[in-house]
């Protein structure tokens, strides 16, 4: 990645974490990047109206140039357009978080994420990538998704870190769970990155691409109504497959 580009996001990133207006030298010392550096990004910026400074030595601030700017284009992504009233009236029918993300090759991203009324959820974010295949719906549904030869030989890598009491770190019992995940059409995960947290995984391709339709929640809430959530999510995925 470019620097400069790099850094222009960590300021974005920093802000947002910190919510509150920053000098140069805490954000050098917060990036630990040099002060010289820091203060050209922080020029460009705010030649650029992306952020201002509150007074001398008040420090700075991101005008609302950013969110203007963030609210037009989700707007008009055409993921959202596509998926978001699916997904939001599977969150509303289930009441657990649902999310989108779309797979590249080994590998998949969070787009969208959907919060439920609970406050005990099992959550994501934006732009995040799939962690710990082994351990994941999500993560054995992108497996379930490759050629069965390349995900055997993928597997074959994989650090199986063992995440939970419940998490496979054997190869052969892997594999044989993303055998019947691609046969069954979804992947489950019970307690296997998170204790008390169950998650289901379905997937549709769009544009050539695959899309993974994650819902997640508390083992207890999820557990005795699986196959409800499991007919739900894959009807919901049948539907942007196939719209109307």
């Amino acid at each position: 990645m470019s620097k400069i580009v790099k850094r222009t996001l960590q300021f974005i990133e920093l802000f947002a974490e910190e919510k509150r207006p920053l000098s140069l030298s805490e954000i050098s010392r917060l990036l630990e990047i040099p002060m010289s550096s820091c203060f050209d990004v922080v020029q460009t910026l705010q030649e650029q109206g992306y952020i201002y400074e509150l007074g001398h030595r008040a420090g700075f601030y991101p005008t609302a140039r950013l969110s203007e700017l963030s609210s037009i284009i989700a707007e008009h992504d055409p993921v959202t357009l596509r998926a978001g009233h699916t997904l939001r009236a599977l969150r509303d029918e289930l009441d657990e978080s649902v999310s989108l993300a779309r797979g590249t090759g080994q590998q998949a991203t969070y787009l969208l994420v959907y919060e439920p009324s609970h406050r005990l959820r099992f959550m994501v974010r934006v732009g995040d990538p799939v962690r710990a295949l082994h351990a994941t719906s999500a993560g054995k549904a992108i497996l379930a998704t490759m050629p069965p030869d390349e995900a055997k030989a993928l597997i074959d890598t994989l650090t199986m870190e063992q995440l939970t009491e419940n998490t496979i770190t054997d190869a052969k019992q892997l594999l044989a769970d993303v055998e019947q995940a691609r046969a069954q059409g979804y992947a489950v995960n019970r307690e296997e990155s998170v204790m008390t947290a169950t998650t289901v995984t379905a997937w549709f391709t769009w544009y050539r691409s695959t899309y993974f339709v994650t819902v997640a929640g508390p083992t207890f809430r999820v557990e005795p109504r699986l196959d409800e959530v499991v007919a739900r999510l894959k009807r919901a995925c049948d539907e942007l497959a196939n719209p109307a």
